[in-house]
């Protein structure tokens, strides 16, 4: 039987061992936990590029090395880049071979048994909220600034998908409260221009330091340059805050998250998160005249391997 990421409810008593597949743009992680959330056994794996077959078979060969390190059977939960349409296929995944595509039914063929399967942000959120940095609030909205820019929900510890597929889509709404230089905004792979993700993520960082003049370098190297006193490369870091501030206003000025969990490398740029509180003040409503706003912010516990953890706690309550 398929079993839908929405109607699952977190870590359900199972007597299998838990595995999780992060399906990322350059890379697979294959982790596998024990009932206490202790890892037993863990790989990493190149994501074979722009091919869904060879896709599919990798996946395959980790869940068999995943068994033989288990001994038994096991439970499997598949986080992803994009979402599922009604028909079951793939939308929306910047890994755009997987679009159209029936991933879910044709690894649960080539498996021989069903399979949990969400969005990698919405996996990010259930790990957070399941024992990480957001364990016990009520809301939780998870955040990766990464290759690409995506945002996921758990509300009382259960993944929010919403019958479109679509809760927690933040990076490709366009960005709040533009400015006239800000528009129309950069070419986003979606179709659309000036997309959050357009201007937040890692490769964004970049190309905006470029726009702006400086080297064809990327976000890790602005922000080497920027401790090291380049004032370019901290002009663009302070252009990527404040942008994140408003694109994270918005959330708040919406869904009002007891924590806000930040996964992906450049959440992890020099004194984002730290600068966020006193940056988007301007935006969230009525916080001129209430402060503080009383939202936590927080950089996700389990670090990188949050979304595969997140997939295994997924796959754990079929």
């Amino acid at each position: 039987m398929t079993a839908f990421a929405a109607d699952l409810p977190t870590m359900s008593p199972s007597p299998l061992p838990a595995l999780g597949i992060d399906l990322g743009g350059t890379k697979i992680e294959a982790m596998l936990l024990d009932d206490t959330g202790a890892t037993r056994w863990r790989e990493r794996i190149p994501t074979p590029p722009d091919d869904y077959r060879a896709a599919l078979a990798a996946i395959g060969g980790l869940v068999e090395q995943a068994r033989t390190a288990a001994g038994s059977a096991i439970s499997v939960g598949i986080g992803t880049p994009g979402t599922r349409r009604a028909d079951g296929a793939m939308k929306n995944a910047n890994s755009t071979c997987l679009n159209g595509q029936p991933l879910q039914r044709d690894l649960e063929a080539l498996l021989g048994q069903p399979i949990a399967l969400a969005n990698d942000a919405n996996c990010l959120a259930l790990s957070e909220a399941t024992d990480g940095a957001g364990a016990g609030a009520a809301v939780v909205f998870a955040v990766i600034l990464g290759t690409g820019c995506g945002g996921g929900v758990a509300v009382h510890g259960r993944v929010l998908q919403g019958p479109n597929g679509l809760a927690g889509e933040w990076g490709h709404n366009p960005l709040p409260w533009a400015r006239d230089d800000e528009r129309p905004g950069p070419a986003c792979y979606c179709g659309t221009a000036g997309c959050i993700e357009a201007w937040l993520s890692g490769p964004a960082v970049a190309a905006d330091h470029r726009r702006h003049g400086g080297a064809a370098i990327d976000a890790v190297a602005i922000a080497q340059g920027a401790l090291a006193g380049d004032a370019a490369c901290q002009a663009s870091l302070d252009r990527h805050a404040l942008r994140v501030a408003r694109a994270l206003a918005s959330v708040v000025n919406l869904l009002d998250p007891d924590v806000i969990v930040f996964g992906g490398g450049a959440s992890r740029l020099p004194g984002l998160i730290e600068r966020l509180p006193s940056l988007w003040t301007p935006w969230v409503f009525g916080a001129r005249h209430d402060p503080p706003v009383r939202t936590r912010l927080a950089l996700s516990q389990h670090g990188d391997a949050s979304g595969v953890r997140g997939a295994a706690w997924l796959g754990r309550a079929l």
